[in-house]
């Protein structure tokens, strides 16, 4: 039986048997790893930011042939179909929709009325509030440990200051991969763990298995925060390919990252005139330069050349730090089993009374 302190507020939100959620990553959480996850217990995410609209119909389906409890899906605030993605979420009933960026308070609120939850993704208090105030229903706090754009405050300074500034449900990210995690995260007052690098080195994720290898393989010491794939910072395992981009002139990484967004766009269902729409309306969202926006779609086609081609010589491997503390590939029924686990024997550990000693089944490569 289950703990009663790992049943969360958000547990009930999601329907879900376990605060643990997988996070929608381009082009690796695709139908097979998001089943897995909900039908584990735990909450799956579609990573459909990567996806043409008809390909993200398509894995939706797929997802429900192979589970019927409940998932998400991840998109962009900016795409320029948003609107016909959101009312694919609609009719198919999608429980949640995830945004790595901040989502409009007028999709928040169309979503609201559709009865879908809205969950972004926050690195500073201020940003938490702000989702917060505009009617979100729970928010990733993600530390700079975490994998692929992230910030630069640690998980154990954000954690806790966005817990207490906000009433909605928080769940931790970055550096989380076993039941201690879980238990830490609950313990400065989130309501759950959500985890990509963990997800990402499973048998269900299809991420090609040589480049897996390499992420096993990776010491914590291994990777870095880059802003030189796409002007934004980026933690990436550190490889040749980073280390030719961070020597490369600004002006050869422009021009290698426009051809890569006109790629992006091509594989993604988009027309160059397409690309320079959205970059305009990127523009006026995001208030950053259109050159810089422009550039976005770089690293979501260096991802694609290692997660769905396997050319990591020519590709990027965003992970999270904790990759350094990963060594096996279970599959995602073993790593959710062995983090409630870990969690039940950590929080028996801490019970008054208790025996000092470490959690027996606390595994370092959970």
């Amino acid at each position: 039986m289950t703990s009663s302190a790992l049943h969360t507020r958000v547990c009930d939100l999601l329907g879900v048997r376990y605060p643990i959620i997988q996070t929608g990553m381009g082009w690796v959480s695709g139908a097979r790893l998001t089943a897995a996850t909900s039908a584990a217990g735990g909450f799956g995410i579609l990573g459909a930011v990567t996806m043409t609209l008809p390909e993200m119909e398509t894995a939706i389906a797929s997802v429900k042939s192979k589970t019927d409890r409940p998932f998400g899906v991840n998109l962009r605030p900016d795409q320029a179909d948003l609107d016909a993605r959101i009312a694919v979420l609609v009719r198919e009933k999608i429980k949640l929709a995830s945004f790595a960026g901040p989502p409009s308070k007028d999709v928040v609120a169309r979503l609201k009325a559709a009865g879908i939850l809205t969950m972004p993704t926050v690195g500073a208090r201020r940003h938490a509030e702000k989702m917060a105030s505009i009617g979100v229903d729970l928010i990733i706090a993600q530390g700079g440990e975490g994998g692929g754009h992230t910030g630069d405050i640690p998980t154990s300074l954000l954690l806790p200051e966005v817990c207490d500034a906000v009433k909605i449900p928080v769940i931790g990210a970055g550096g989380f991969k076993d039941g201690r995690g879980l238990v830490a995260a609950l313990a400065y007052g989130a309501s759950g763990i959500a985890m990509g690098t963990r997800f990402l080195l499973t048998r269900e994720s299809t991420v090609p298995e040589g480049v897996k290898d390499i992420y096993v393989k990776t010491p914590v010491t291994g990777t870095v925060v880059t802003r030189h794939i796409d002007g934004a910072p980026q933690r990436v395992i550190r490889t040749a390919v980073i280390d030719g981009l961070e020597k490369a002139g600004w002006f050869r990484r422009f021009w290698r990252s426009l051809a890569n967004a006109f790629r992006f766009r091509r594989a993604t269902g988009g027309t160059r005139l397409g690309l320079l729409r959205e970059a305009r309306a990127m523009q006026k969202h995001q208030e950053l330069p259109l050159a810089q926006l422009l550039m976005a779609a770089n690293a979501p086609m260096m991802t694609r050349a290692s997660m769905i081609d396997g050319r990591h010589d020519v590709g990027i491997l965003p992970t999270g730090q904790v990759v350094g503390c990963i060594d096996e590939l279970p599959t995602v029924a073993e790593l959710i089993e062995r983090i409630v686990a870990d969690a039940e024997a950590t929080l028996a550990r801490l019970a008054p009374g208790a025996p000092a000693v470490a959690s027996p089944v606390t595994l370092r490569s959970v």
